[in-house]
C-alpha cells in the first residue's frame, strides 16, 4: 500500500491589506488578538480529494446541502485539538473512500506566538495503532498533544443537543474537552489514567496478579486522578464565576448555567489537601481490589464523574428543560467558555466550530449568538444548509458554498 504523505505548506506570504483596508470593518481590523486559520488544505480526507480554503480572521460561514462536506471541514480543523476530533472517528476511517487510503490536513495559522504551519495525517494506513503523524513548521513532533500548545478549539455539534439527557460519560467527555482548552496537559492525563485503569482491570482478572505491578498502576492512577479532578474543579470554578458575575453582556441573552461537579474525588478535594486525597485514593484502590475484580471494573475514580447543569432562570435541572432551553443553555455555556479562555490565554480568542448552529434558533437567539461571536472576536466556523440564516452576520463574515467536495467563496 502506498505510504501516506503529509502536506508540507510553504511559508505563506504576509497578507497585503493595502487594497482592502478601506472597506474592512472594525472587526476585521482588530484581528491581532485571535487565533485564526489563514489556509486549510485537505488531501483525500472524507469526501475531499484535494481542497483548499483561504481565509482571514473574520467568522467563516459554510453553507450547502446535507452531505456536501460542511461538517467534514469542521472535523478536519478539530483534529488539531487533542483527541480524535468532533466525531471521535478512528483515524483509518477518515480517508476518502476512492482515494489512496491515506489522508492529510494542513493549515497555516496565526496565534499568540505569531504565524505557524501545521499538518497531520495517517502515518501508516491500516496500522493496528491507527497512528497519525503531526508536524509543526515542517518538523515532526511527538504526539498530537503538542498541538494543544498552538491551538485552542471549542465545538458544538447537533449530536450535543442531547448532552443533558444522555449518559454521564457524554457530559464527562464534554467537561474534559472544556478543561483541555484551559490546561493543555489535561487530555494526556486522562489518557494515562484510563490506560493504567484498563491495565489494572485486566490484571485483576488473573488468578494471582502481581502485587508490585498493581501497586505501580495504582500509584499512577492516583497521581493522574488527582490532577484530573483538580483541573476539572478549576475550570468549572472559572466558568461559574463568569456566569455568576455576567462579566460580558454579549451572553446576557442566553440563560445562565449553574454548574456542579458530581464526583467522589472532586468533592474530597474541596475539603482536603491534594496530597492527602492522592494517598487516600491509592489506599482505597488497594483495598478494593477484590471488589473491583468481582465487578470487572474500577468502581471509584474520576472516570465516574458527572457534570450537573441547572437552568438558572428556573432552577430546573437542564435535563428537565425544554429542548429550546437546553440548546440556549449549551450555546451560552460554550460562548462563556470562549470568553473565559480569552481571559486566561493572553487575550486570544479560541477557534469556534459551530455545526448547524443556526438551525432551530429563533431570530432573536440567532442574532444574539452572532453578536456574541463578534464580541468574542473569534474566528468562528459556522455551517448551515440555508445561507439566509446567516444574513445578520454575513457583512462581518466570509462565506463559502460547499458542494460535494468543492469550495467556492461567495460574498462576505
Amino acid at each position: 500500500m502506498q505510504q501516506p504523505k503529509l502536506i508540507d505548506l510553504p511559508t505563506p506570504p504576509a497578507p497585503s491589506l493595502t487594497s482592502e483596508i478601506a472597506t474592512m470593518s472594525q472587526f476585521e481590523k482588530n484581528f491581532s488578538d485571535r487565533l485564526f486559520l489563514s489556509r486549510l488544505v485537505l488531501t483525500d480526507f472524507r469526501n475531499y480529494s484535494r481542497a483548499e480554503l483561504t481565509a482571514d480572521p473574520r467568522p467563516v460561514v459554510l453553507f450547502g446541502d446535507n452531505g456536501a462536506g460542511k461538517t467534514n471541514l469542521l472535523e478536519a480543523i478539530s483534529l488539531f485539538a487533542p483527541g480524535r476530533g468532533l466525531r471521535r472517528t478512528a483515524f483509518n476511517e477518515l480517508p476518502r473512500q476512492t482515494g489512496s487510503g491515506n489522508w492529510g490536513i494542513a493549515v497555516s495559522a496565526s496565534g499568540p506566538d505569531g504565524a505557524f504551519d501545521s499538518g497531520t495525517g495517517l502515518s501508516n494506513a491500516g496500522d493496528v495503532g491507527n497512528r497519525r503523524e503531526v508536524r509543526v513548521n515542517g518538523e515532526t513532533v511527538s504526539g498530537a498533544g503538542v498541538l494543544a500548545d498552538y491551538f485552542r478549539i471549542i465545538w458544538l455539534t447537533p449530536a450535543m443537543d442531547r448532552l443533558f439527557t444522555g449518559p454521564a460519560s457524554d457530559r464527562r467527555r464534554f467537561l474534559d474537552r472544556l478543561v483541555s482548552v484551559f490546561d493543555s496537559d489535561h487530555t494526556r492525563r486522562v489518557v494515562a489514567y484510563e490506560k493504567a485503569m484498563r491495565e489494572r482491570n485486566k490484571l485483576l482478572e488473573a488468578k494471582n496478579p502481581s502485587s508490585a505491578w498493581l501497586e505501580a498502576l495504582e500509584k499512577q492512577m492516583a497521581e493522574t486522578a488527582i490532577a484530573i479532578a483538580a483541573a476539572r474543579r478549576e475550570a468549572v470554578s472559572c466558568l461559574s464565576a463568569f456566569n455568576s458575575q455576567n462579566q460580558h453582556n454579549a451572553v446576557a441573552e442566553f440563560p445562565r448555567a449553574v454548574l456542579r461537579i458530581e464526583g467522589w474525588l472532586e468533592n474530597l478535594l474541596s475539603e482536603n489537601p491534594a496530597v492527602n486525597v492522592e494517598d487516600n485514593y491509592r489506599i482505597i484502590l488497594a483495598d478494593s481490589r477484590s471488589e473491583d475484580a468481582r465487578a470487572g471494573r474500577t468502581l471509584r475514580g474520576p472516570h465516574r464523574t458527572d457534570l450537573i447543569v441547572h437552568h438558572e432562570p428556573t432552577g430546573m435541572l437542564a435535563a428537565s428543560c425544554s429542548t429550546g432551553e437546553q440548546k440556549a443553555l449549551l450555546i451560552g455555556l460554550v460562548l462563556a467558555h470562549g470568553f473565559v479562555i480569552k481571559g486566561v490565554w493572553n487575550g486570544y480568542a479560541p477557534l469556534l466550530l459551530l455545526d448547524e448552529i443556526a438551525a432551530h434558533l429563533d431570530h432573536k437567539m440567532r442574532a444574539a449568538m452572532f453578536e456574541a461571536v463578534l464580541a468574542l472576536g473569534a474566528q468562528a466556523w459556522m455551517t448551515g444548509t440555508d445561507e439566509h440564516l446567516f444574513h445578520e452576520i454575513a457583512p462581518e463574515a466570509q462565506c463559502f458554498r460547499i458542494d460535494q467536495g468543492s469550495i467556492e467563496a461567495v460574498s462576505g
